[in-house]
């Protein structure tokens, strides 16, 4: 597990990277490099289910604030988001958020479920 931790962490550090031009540049760093950390204190057995909590807690809100863009999006026939870097549609920005929300929100549900394994509880 300390191997695809280290690896979850380097994807998490690239995508924070690639926020730099991003609308709310600041806030995508953030929350990507907060999961990339969870990741590499996981692969080194430093695990806090509390803070996997809270941080699983916090994007499942943000997330939960974007699905009605999202299911908008799904009604209107699901008009490409991939056209361009640019989001030249209120869709563009908002799915791309989903999408990477639910990636992050699936990592962080993983390093709970682990460290409520590890941890007995």
């Amino acid at each position: 597990m300390k191997i695809l931790n280290l690896i979850l962490a380097l994807l998490f550090i690239l995508f924070a990277y690639f926020q730099y031009n991003d609308p709310d540049p600041w806030l995508w760093i953030a929350i990507y490099l907060a999961v990339a950390v969870v990741c590499v204190f996981a692969a080194f057995g430093k695990k806090n289910q509390w803070i996997n909590m809270a941080i699983l807690i916090g994007l499942l809100i943000y997330w939960a604030i974007l699905l009605p863009s999202f299911i908008g999006w799904l009604r209107d026939g699901m008009p490409s988001i991939t056209g361009s870097m640019k989001a030249e549609s209120e869709y563009i920005e908002l799915v791309r958020e989903f999408l990477g929300l639910f990636i992050l929100i699936a990592a962080m549900l993983w390093q709970f479920i682990r460290s409520r394994k590890t941890s007995g509880a």
